[in-house]
């Protein structure tokens, strides 16, 4: 039976999750109606919020994102009431949300922000770890003092920094693609990071300004809280940052990458030896492909769709993430993406009254502008919680919205390698077909440039190291100046091209 849902506490917006998505929506609420109660609710004991915001050009942004307490965020906005707990349910045609506590909280306007966990490419194996949140991390580094050998599969963000940052252990990367990081860049920056991978790491690390992600202090009360089925916040790009990733040997990078390929198969030891199959060792020459049965006794065995098996001490599942929706469907009607998110329109909106949705839970259901994607970024959660709250408010007041500015083109600044990466519009030609061109320039070690362009138009870029011009291609591919005049001249490291384009 359904529970009826009494008045108990009536708040006027509640919002669902405490990453960076509900954060920015609650307090971008919490400003536009400083005499309303604000509600927050979420499974964890720390929110996720964004610090040193800086907007470094019409769309690009730059942020850190820090742990908090939840009181913290409280203390900013006395009319932010956050709730620990986790969904149970939802009541859309009673306008109420029932939590794991058993209390019931109606809303007249609901933000859902319940972000998104990782795809595990197998359930309920202890050898397999999916990285996600910070918890997950750290569960991660206690098991890497004791890895010899560590398999990782997938190819997006997180597997990227894994795999640079883990020494003394022999690392398998297992890709689907042709090259790395297919997610991010084609194979030609993949080529010029992976140089990177195989030249030893410089002894002094940069000092980063960014997160520490620490729960430690308030972890000891939370898990007695929180059970064990909570997903914590998403990782940041400096997540690794203040985790020592060392394995048991005594060498710096060992890194063996296995392309085109999935997991066909995955064996505990004791299957593994009732299978009679044969496992490899870790391949010490490229050149010389001499297949060599393994002698080793490994507590997992994974055997890849290309037939290759490898035993290891533990895998890393990075393939990416599945939207966060379970406790908001049963009972309602919503209009589900092909990729499981809640479809929202272009003013954030799900498919039933009152109800929207930000950040990695929710799939863009508008007609975007050619050179933006929605892909499960911080960037695009913090844009959309903030973007969300404003089409509450607005609607709210019975006045209308207008589009903001950030979805006109894709931008998006990270890290890789410890290189600075900026991604902008159709990047990799997304969605182009053939009918497009690239123009490229590579310093080995310093910089990679690609721009997209497509009938002399630039539609995308790639910008590797400190090249600083950022800028000056957001501009290009928004004003879509025709360029075919300068030609390969584009990226000619002899003329300035700022002084062309300002």
């Amino acid at each position: 039976m359904e529970a009826a849902c009494s008045p108990t506490t009536a708040g006027k917006f509640v919002v669902v999750g405490g990453g960076i998505a509900g954060v920015t929506c609650a307090e971008q609420l919490a400003i536009h109606f400083p005499s309303e109660d604000i509600l927050l609710i979420t499974a964890s004991p720390v929110i996720k919020a964004v610090t040193n915001f800086k907007q470094v050009s019409k769309v690009l942004e730059e942020f850190d994102v820090e742990e908090q307490p939840s009181t913290m965020l409280e203390d900013r906005f006395p009319n932010i009431k956050v709730i620990e707990s986790g969904v149970k349910q939802l009541n859309s045609k009673e306008h109420c949300i029932l939590t794991e506590d058993g209390n019931q909280h109606i809303y007249k306007k609901l933000c859902l922000c319940a972000g998104a966990k990782p795809k595990l490419i197998c359930e309920g194996n202890p050898y397999v770890l999916g990285i996600r949140d910070t918890d997950s991390a750290q569960e991660f580094q206690k098991l890497l003092t004791k890895a010899k050998r560590i398999m990782i599969i997938g190819n997006g963000g997180i597997a990227l920094e894994l795999v640079y940052e883990i020494e003394g252990c022999e690392v398998i990367w297992a890709i689907k693609d042709k090259a790395i990081g297919n997610t991010f860049f084609d194979a030609g920056a993949a080529e010029f990071l992976t140089s990177k991978l195989i030249a030893e790491k410089p002894e002094a690390k940069i000092a980063q300004k960014r997160t520490r992600y620490t729960t430690e202090g308030r972890k000891k009360e939370a898990q007695t809280k929180a059970n064990a089925g909570n997903t914590g916040s998403a990782l940041g790009p400096d997540w690794h940052e203040g985790l020592d990733l060392k394995g048991t040997k005594e060498f710096s990078h060992k890194i063996h990458i296995e392309t085109m390929c999935e997991v066909k198969k995955i064996y505990l030891q004791e299957e593994f030896r009732i299978s009679e199959k044969k496992s490899l060792t870790f391949p010490r020459d490229h050149h010389n492909q001499l297949v060599i049965a393994d002698k080793e006794i490994w507590p997992v065995y994974v055997e890849l769709t290309n037939e290759k098996i490898y035993g290891c001490d533990f895998i890393v599942s990075a393939t990416g993430v599945t939207p966060n929706t379970e406790p908001f469907l049963c009972g309602n009607n919503f209009d589900v993406g092909e990729d499981g998110g809640l479809k929202v329109d272009d003013h954030m909106h799900t498919s039933l009254p009152d109800i929207y949705a930000a950040g990695d839970i929710c799939t863009a259901s508008w007609q975007p502008s050619p050179v933006w994607q929605q892909m499960r970024l911080w960037t695009q959660a913090r844009q959309m919680g903030w973007y969300a709250a404003k089409c509450m408010a607005a609607a709210s007041v019975g006045e209308s919205t207008d589009m903001d500015f950030s979805f006109e083109l894709f931008a998006h600044v990270t890290k890789f390698f410890n290189y600075k990466v900026v991604l902008l519009g159709k990047y990799n030609a997304q969605g182009l077909g053939l009918d497009h061109e690239l123009i490229l320039r590579c310093t080995k070690g310093q910089e990679y440039i690609k721009a997209v362009l497509q009938n002399g138009r630039m539609m995308g870029a790639v910008l590797i190291g400190e090249t600083d011009l950022e800028e000056t291609f957001e501009n290009l591919i928004l004003n879509q100046m025709n360029l075919s005049a300068y030609g390969e001249d584009l990226l000619d490291p002899n003329i300035d091209i700022e002084d062309y384009f300002d």
